[in-house]
């Protein structure tokens, strides 16, 4: 009997020790994202947090994370000889979510404006209660007796002192109570919008992982966000003719993944986080002039909302028709939805470290963040259309931009310290020469002046002659050389009965389809250069041909 007790005794401790070691041994773990590399739509962000595992089997969960992720794009490593067995994500609707200091300030302010709010209606109930029996009683001696004239000055005189002072003290404590209701309300605002941020659902990330001893072993955790990105910016400056151009490369990045990215290390790519990991197969590589980009080489502007992992966003084929260029999913709602352009890129992705540490917020509005700075040699040109505009323009030729790594954008132009307008970087140009304006020249002169001696208007037969003469004048008073190119045009003759000639040209160069003439020359400082520019045109006697182009302009109709 004592034998069969042993048995038995044994078989539960070796239940017992088996259960224990099967024991799952659970971690939650919440850590903020500590690194990212940001594309130009998505990111990959990291987490990393040391643990203690227990040997055998370990669930280490994160919690708090953006409900973006994709889970597709999991990746777990750790240090040591713990084996990971399993990865699964869900989505946790009841998580508890800390109250923010920004959250508790709010709803101890708003606390503290009802009970204010409150201490005015009691004196205003106070102050109106005092009124009405200042005017329930405001009959005073009788009808047999009469009044003292003296006695009723007095009484007339409380009366009307008492009214003024109960209707002050009214008019003060309702206009402080329209104050506070007006900060109660946009604190209560305000406090909705960060409870029902601070309310919204968070992703999970489980983890199973095999440990043989008890050991510490660093976790780090990487996936793919959506609702995020960024887009480049630049600043161009140039101080004067003689001096390179000054390149600011910076991004504009946004965060609309729900988790706040606090002082994190920031990459920026161009790569597609998206791409397939399946071996690349080459395709035709046809060229045409046009590509199916249109004048400007951009597709429309397009809005694009959470959907999926990389959204549903619309773009036009050649014919004009929409395609979706993105796989759909479950919709998510955003807040407020983000601008996209569409914009051709590098297949050779590029990536930027950024030195400094940024802090991102989850709230959709663009951050800078400083790239890099270049200082690129430039050639400088003037260039003036007298006709249109009696200025020279200030253009900088940049060679050697290429090599940049630059993605197409916007570009803010500087000259001379001050602001001339903004400007757009195309890199998908085949030209190795960026060209930028950089504004009026207000240091070379340009006119242009019709001479009066040598325009007329003949009769021969049925036909009309005119004839049209200028003079343009180009003066440079900078200190240094400039070199300025000059453009006027001839009008093109569209009709047989409609002929025009070319009388003085100034040995310009001619374009046949759009009757421009260019003029190119060296100015030295102070120099001044003369062009003579005339023709005729002839044209049916019957006939009404306006000889000069107009152009629009309002103004008011009484």
């Amino acid at each position: 009997m004592k034998k069969i007790s042993l048995i038995i005794a044994s078989v539960f401790v070796i239940v017992a020790i088996g259960k224990s070691q099967n024991a799952e041994s659970v971690q939650e773990i919440s850590t903020p994202v500590q690194s990212a590399i940001i594309y130009l739509y998505g990111a990959e962000v990291t987490h990393s947090k040391q643990v203690t595992l227990n040997a055998g089997r370990n669930k280490i969960v994160f919690v708090g994370l953006s409900t973006k992720l994709n889970a597709k794009s999991i990746q777990v490593n750790n240090t040591g000889d713990a084996s990971i067995l399993a990865i699964s994500d869900a989505i946790n609707y009841f998580a508890n979510q800390k109250e923010s200091t920004k959250i508790k300030q709010l709803k101890d302010s708003v606390q503290m404006l009802t009970e204010a709010i409150s201490q005015l209606n009691n004196d205003k109930d106070a102050y109106t209660i005092e009124k009405d029996m200042l005017l329930k009683n405001e009959s005073i001696g009788s009808k047999d007796k009469g009044v003292v004239i003296s006695e009723l000055k007095l009484a007339s005189d409380f009366y009307l002192a008492k009214m003024k002072e109960i209707n002050s003290e009214l008019l003060k404590i309702q206009q402080k109570t329209t104050k506070l209701n007006e900060l109660l309300v946009k604190s209560n605002q305000e406090l909705m919008e960060l409870n029902a941020k601070n309310n919204q659902p968070t992703a999970e990330i489980s983890i199973l992982i095999s440990s043989p001893i008890k050991t510490t072993t660093t976790i780090e955790l990487k996936y793919i966000v959506t609702d995020c990105g960024w887009t480049p910016s630049y600043d161009l400056r140039a101080e004067d003719i003689n001096q390179p151009i000054q390149l600011k490369y910076r991004a504009k990045v946004f965060n609309n993944t729900g988790i706040d990215w606090n002082d994190i290390k920031v990459k920026l790519s161009t790569a597609d986080p998206s791409q397939s990991a399946a071996k690349p197969i080459l395709t035709a590589w046809n060229l045409n002039f046009d590509m199916g980009y249109g004048n400007k080489g951009l597709s429309n502007s397009i809005y694009q909302s959470s959907e999926g992992y990389f959204g549903n966003t619309l773009s036009k084929d050649n014919n004009n028709n929409e395609i979706s260029t993105q796989p759909q999913a479950a919709k998510t709602t955003i807040a407020q939805p983000v601008k996209f352009q569409e914009i051709e890129v590098s297949e050779l992705s590029a990536e930027f470290d950024i030195k400094n540490n940024y802090t991102i917020p989850a709230d959709s509005k663009p951050y800078i963040v400083d790239v890099t700075e270049y200082k690129l040699p430039a050639v400088y040109q003037h260039f003036s259309v007298p006709k249109l505009d009696k200025n020279a323009f200030l253009l900088a030729r940049i060679n050697g931009w290429e090599d940049l790594n630059l993605v197409e954008g916007p570009a803010n132009v500087y000259y001379s310290g001050t602001y001339v307008g903004q400007s757009y970087i195309y890199t998908r140009s085949a030209d190795d020469t960026l060209d930028l304006s950089l504004g009026r020249d207000n240091k070379v002169l340009v006119t242009r002046s019709k001479v009066k001696e040598y325009c007329n208007k003949k009769i021969l037969g049925n036909f009309v002659k005119e004839t049209f003469a200028y003079e343009m004048v180009i003066k440079n008073n900078r200190k240094t050389p400039v070199q300025i190119e000059i453009d006027d045009q001839l009008p093109v003759s569209t009709q047989s009965d409609i002929t025009v000639e070319a009388l003085e040209t100034s040995k310009g160069l001619y374009d046949t389809k759009t009757g421009k003439y260019s003029w190119t020359y060296t100015l030295q400082p102070g120099d001044v250069k003369k062009i003579a520019f005339s023709f005729s045109v002839k044209y049916p006697r019957n006939t009404r041909l306006p000889m000069e182009k107009m152009k629009r302009a309002m103004r008011a109709d009484f």
